[in-house]
């Protein structure tokens, strides 16, 4: 093809008949009307209307007449020929005239109203096209597609396919200059020159001041932390933050900067000046952004290590002056003892008390306990007391380099914010500690922060501070408006006119009315009929026992029992077993791919291009490098241009990220789901979620603690999502360990595969009811599995409603006049979630107010009781649904095992310094298991079928409770040999085993 971005494939789809239609396409395009039979019944001959007819359809069906009309699917031809009582056969004398095609084509245009491809036609499309590619950045293959679907909507017959991808690709082209001219106009010439100089080398230096800027640190100490303000200063420097560029879709800025953060210094400056210089505008700004993130990022990973020292040393000296305290106690004691002593008179206490005791001993012990007991379980001040050296390091950089700002109830933070800022900067105005703001401080705080009355112990003021500081960022209640993760979330909900103009239509998305007493009748009626049915069937639950406790009743639930198996799914998983192939891991994705084409989807990072000879075999093989964790030197061949370690380090840099990784993974679960197997372990409605932890021994602050998980180390958690056809949909990287599950509702969310979960399975995972209350608000079910099932409250709606046993069990009342109040905002919260506008990882924070919960969040709150009210009787009602969320949430671990055999290089440890590379590496992991899910899916089906066709009984009970999560048969060591044979590579499949044979017997022994 002239035009490279048209794949082979794409350009043979093209105003052709790739397949045949669907019933549903027949009967939509190729229907004929009253009209179309009068307009046929014009034609003398019988093969003359036949063509005709189809000549009609086609241009319906596809946009375009084909060059042979003749070349259309049997099922059309009998479609029409049924409709026109014809025979079928007469159709191959239709190909005689040509000259009759295209006056038949004439007629059908002026009786479709259809309008030829012309030179006006071309100037709207290309308005379209430009109107296109001023808000979005889609791939010129994913254009191309629009394009097509654009004229066939608009009746304008399709030009051919070569004119069309030109026309396409010379726009695209147009539109990127335009795009970098108008951006590099933008700037001044010292600007340009700042940006220019990001690219060469300074005289006695190794690296170039871009290289510089856009390595993010990796140290958690003082120092580092210095270093990154420092480096926010020097990308300012630059100036260019200031320049505006927000006509510019997000999409597209993300793209320049994606490239510029990899790109060689080298291959920018070979670039056109213009755009040259746009990309580096767009990156410096981007790169602001994220150093600020980096910055805020540090600094509460180092406040957290400070804390964490201090408690240790803080634990350490407490157990060191456990004797002197006890000893201050005994002599308190023998005072408190006089003192209580009734037989001395009153005023002989002080007398006695001195002369039993001792005065100076007396004083000893109240000061030695003064200093040693602690009155508040806040362990905060006392762990950070020592830390005021190691802050003051970086505190004045911190003060005059990033820009804070915060909700109404961070107000008295902020000002004691300002008042270091002032403090800092000394000159004339500096103030006085007695001018220091004093309300935000927390009473755990007071007595280091004012010792004495009128007093300001300033090092423990200026670690208060900070402490509180640290919370209320995490809370963004404090944000940094020039930051990106650390943004105001609150800005990008959906308010005033945007949400009157998507109210109506986000409720019918939602399929929720705007009437709050509508939804709360239907939530009555439901909760009461709930309530009532568990309270009927408790003589026949016998797994259910109330039990009475502390004056109220508890809920006590038997532990299911193991899920007998019978000797016919043994028997089944046996033979299965045998007969799967042996295959190299490196093979199993060329063979997934030669089925799926799912490493078509990686594309170059600017121009999103494919077409690389050899370009899958390159992928796949940096795929298994990162998957399996060996590193691409384990995978390179220098005889295989495809596999040189120079070809494959290229491929990675510009073809294998996130966005790709994403659209080829959706490949994968959608060829899963068509497969009939898939089917019926489940239809894709029900998921599950759950973290896959990895130590991270390198440097980072994008790890965590947790010493369960990672012992003295630090890690991450892979959370990912299961579906009930074992296939992952996506994945999530948290530094430590999740303590939130609006990451499972983040997932959901922005997942993009056919695949639609409403229902999700999980542990317990820190659930609340907000988490409840969203869940249910967007539409989905929320099904954590509980640990502390006797200490849920249940809730009602109905004061006076009775539930017979289950009456105190539900005597908490769901404030509902709280969720009328804020129904609306409720709707307009959600709406923002399902339109992306809001994350759902931040949407906590919109919810809080001063620490606590705000009105709006409240209200979400009393809506998730209700959903999770609902959700306990069910569970604690039936035994079939505890039964499924057990075994969902068994296929997410059974994910996890293969997952960890797969990932075997390097002690299983993740040793990306950076987040980025965690998540396509991690990427990498989760794309390669669903490879072997979908191979392993595939061959049983091919298993299960020489199994019935040999006379084996198969029960389809059986057959629902196989599993694909088998990885015995994958050898994933040793020397990775990417090829394939001839008649695999063309499609065939791979022979079973024999079941009989010692190979196989020898495959089932662990």
């Amino acid at each position: 093809m002239p035009v490279e971005f048209l794949s082979d494939e794409q350009a043979a789809r093209y105003g052709r008949f790739h397949t045949d239609p669907t019933p549903e396409q027949l009967t939509r395009y190729f229907y004929l009307s009253e009209q179309d039979h009068a307009l046929i019944a014009g034609r003398r001959r019988e093969h003359n209307k036949l063509g005709f007819a189809l000549q009609l359809c086609t241009l319906r069906f596809l946009g375009t007449f084909l060059s042979d009309p003749t070349l259309v699917p049997a099922s059309a031809v009998q479609t029409l020929a049924t409709q026109l009582h014809l025979d079928s056969t007469v159709f191959p004398d239709y190909r005689r005239r040509v000259s009759t095609w295209y006056e038949h084509q004439t007629v059908i245009l002026t009786h479709t109203h259809h309008r030829p491809f012309d030179d006006f036609q071309a100037f709207r499309l290309i308005r379209w096209l430009y109107a296109q590619l001023a808000v979005s950045t889609v791939r010129p293959s994913v254009l191309f597609d629009l394009t097509t679907a654009h004229l066939v909507s608009q009746q304008v017959v399709l030009p051919g396919v070569t004119v069309l991808a030109r026309l396409v690709a010379r726009v695209r082209e147009r539109v990127s200059q335009q795009t970098f001219e108008g951006l590099s106009r933008r700037l001044t010439r010292e600007q340009r020159a700042n940006l220019e100089a990001l690219l060469w080398l300074p005289e006695g230096q190794r690296l170039t001041l871009l290289e510089v800027l856009r390595t993010s640190p990796t140290r958690v100490t003082s120092p580092a932390l210095h270093a990154a303000i420092g480096r926010v200063e020097q990308i300012r420097a630059v100036g260019v933050g200031e320049v505006n560029v927000n006509d510019l879709p997000e999409s597209r800025q993300a793209l320049l900067a994606r490239h510029a953060q990899t790109a060689w210094a080298q291959t920018l400056q070979r670039m056109g000046e213009e755009r040259r210089l746009a990309t580096l505008l767009i990156f410096v700004q981007h790169l602001e952004r994220t150093a600020t993130d980096d910055v805020l990022d540090l600094f509460d990973a180092l406040m957290t290590t400070l804390a964490l020292k201090g408690e240790a040393k803080r634990r350490q000296e407490r157990w060191r002056t456990l004797k002197d305290l006890d000893q201050a106690a005994l002599v308190l004691q023998d005072a408190v003892r006089v003192l209580l002593d009734t037989d001395i008179p009153e005023g002989d206490i002080r007398q006695v008390v001195f002369g039993q005791v001792g005065e100076t001993r007396l004083r000893e012990a109240v000061s030695t306990v003064w200093e040693l007991a602690s009155e508040d379980d806040d362990p905060a001040p006392q762990a950070l007391s020592g830390s005021y050296t190691t802050v003051r390091r970086f505190l004045p950089a911190l003060l005059s380099v990033i820009e804070l700002a915060g909700t109404p109830s961070a107000k008295p933070l902020l000002d004691a914010w300002k008042f270091l800022q002032r403090m800092e900067a000394g000159g004339r105005g500096k103030p006085r500690w007695s001018e220091a703001p004093r309300t935000f401080v927390p009473r755990s705080w007071e007595r280091r922060v004012f010792p004495l009355r009128g007093e300001v112990n300033h090092q423990a003021y200026t670690l208060c501070v900070l402490e509180r500081l640290q919370q209320a960022i995490k809370r963004r209640e404090v944000f940094a408006p020039g930051g990106e993760r650390y943004a105001d979330p609150r800005s990008d909900l959906l308010q005033g006119p945007a949400w009157e103009a998507a109210r109506d239509d986000l409720s019918r998305a939602l399929s929720r009315s705007l009437d709050p007493g509508m939804e709360l009748e239907l939530l009555r009626t439901e909760l009461g009929v709930a309530y009532r049915e568990v309270e009927e069937n408790l003589t026949h639950n016998t797994a259910l026992n109330l039990e009475v406790r502390e004056g109220h009743t508890r809920v006590n639930l038997t532990p299911l029992e193991a899920q007998p198996e019978p000797l016919t799914l043994l028997h089944l998983r046996e033979q299965v077993g045998r007969r799967l192939p042996p295959v190299d891991l490196a093979a199993l994705l060329l063979e997934v791919h030669t089925f799926t084409g799912f490493a078509g989807a990686f594309t170059h990072l600017t121009d999103g291009k494919a077409q690389v000879r050899d370009l899958p075999l390159s992928v796949c093989a940096v795929l298994l490098a990162q998957a399996c964790n060996i590193g691409l030197k384990a995978v390179a061949r220098a005889e295989h241009p495809a596999l040189t370690l120079s070809r494959l380090s290229w491929v990675q840099q510009n073809y294998v990220r996130a966005e790709t990784m994403t659209g080829a993974n959706a490949r994968l679960v959608d060829a899963q789901a068509e497969l009939p197997l898939a089917q019926s372990w489940g239809g894709g409605e029900v998921a599950s979620a759950d973290g896959l932890r990895f130590v991270v021994p390198v440097r980072t602050v994008s790890a965590g603690w947790n010493s369960k998980y990672f012992g003295a180390q630090r890690g991450v958690t892979y959370y990912n999502f299961t579906s009930d056809q074992f296939t992952g949909f996506h994945g999530i990287v948290v530094p430590g360990t999740l303590r939130d599950s609006l990451f499972i509702l983040a997932g959901l969310l922005e997942q993009q595969t056919q695949l639609d979960p409403r229902e999700i399975m999980a542990d317990t995972h820190g659930y609340s009811d907000v988490v409840f209350g969203l869940f249910t608000l967007l539409g989905y079910r929320f099904s954590p599995r509980l640990a502390d099932l006797a200490d849920q409250r249940f809730w009602r709606l109905e004061k006076d409603a009775d539930y017979g046993a289950l009456n105190d069990l539900s005597r908490h009342a769901v404030n509902q006049r709280r969720i009328a109040e804020h129904w609306e905002d409720m709707l307009r919260l959600a709406g923002s979630l399902k339109l992306g506008k809001v994350k759902a990882t931040a949407v906590m924070r919109t919810l809080q107010r001063g620490g606590s919960l705000s009105g709006l969040g409240r209200a979400v709150a009393e809506l998730g009781r209700i959903e999770k009210t609902l959700y306990l009787l069910a569970y604690v009602q039936d035994e079939a649904y505890r039964r499924r969320i057990l075994v969902q949430l068994n296929r997410g671990e059974g994910r996890h095992a293969v997952a960890r055999a797969v990932f075997h290089g390097r002690k299983g440890e993740l040793r990306q310094r950076y987040r980025e590379g965690m998540e396509d590496q991690l990427g990498a992991l989760g794309l390669v298991v669903n490879a072997i899910v979908l191979w392993n899916t595939r061959y049983i089906g091919v298993a299960l079928g020489d199994l019935r066709q040999s006379g084996t009984a198969v029960n389809d009970e059986d057959v629902a409770r196989l599993s694909p999560l088998l990885h015995e048969h994958v050898n994933m060591l040793g020397r990775y040999d990417f090829t394939l044979p001839d008649e695999i590579a063309s499609g065939q499949l791979r022979p079973l085993r024999d079941p009989d044979s010692s190979e196989a017997f020898l495959a089932q022994i662990p």
